[in-house]
């Protein structure tokens, strides 16, 4: 019997080897899930196959992303099925098709900001966004930072700024 896990109404039963992928294919250090309109399940991982899609069986369809992502951080679907790839190891942000056609990058691949500079990118973490198509980007590991942009990839605007401090900070419990 397999286990079921969560609580009340979000209770999950494990299946195991439900992902049926390619022989000696496997997902290494998954980064990220993400399911679109069509039930396709995105599975960004850090391995030799950056972007596993899966039916909702968990059948391979198709792989993508090999030799354009270098670190696979965080998946977006949006409203029109369009994935916004975080790719901390390379500082950029990809939007993509389902089938993997980038349509557009945020951010210089290979040339991070300098650290706590406040200049999108340093490791880039995550993307959220607005009614209205802006493109919020969380710049935490080297910039502390939240980097709004317009729908078609120009910044915007950057909100919060890192404090920087002289001394050692204390946090009470």
């Amino acid at each position: 019997m397999s286990a079921i896990l969560g609580s009340g109404e979000h209770r999950y039963r494990v299946v195991d080897n439900w992902a049926k992928l390619p022989d000696g294919w496997q997902l290494t250090d998954v980064a990220s899930v993400a399911v679109d309109s069509r039930d396709r399940i995105y599975v960004f991982n850090r391995g030799a196959h950056p972007m596993v899609v899966l039916d909702r069986d968990g059948n391979f369809l198709r792989s993508w992303g090999e030799g354009l992502f270098s670190r696979a951080h965080a998946l977006h679907i949006d409203a029109d099925d369009n994935l916004y790839c975080t790719d901390d190891g390379d500082h950029t942000v990809r939007k993509c098709t389902t089938d993997g056609k980038v349509l557009l990058t945020i951010g210089v691949p290979e040339k991070p900001a300098p650290f706590m500079s406040g200049e999108p990118f340093h490791r880039c973490t995550h993307t959220a966004l607005s009614p209205k198509g802006e493109i919020y980007v969380s710049d935490g590991y080297g910039n502390a930072r939240i980097h709004k942009f317009t729908p078609d990839g120009r910044l915007n605007q950057e909100l919060g700024r890192a404090r920087h401090r002289s001394r050692p900070v204390q946090h009470r419990a």
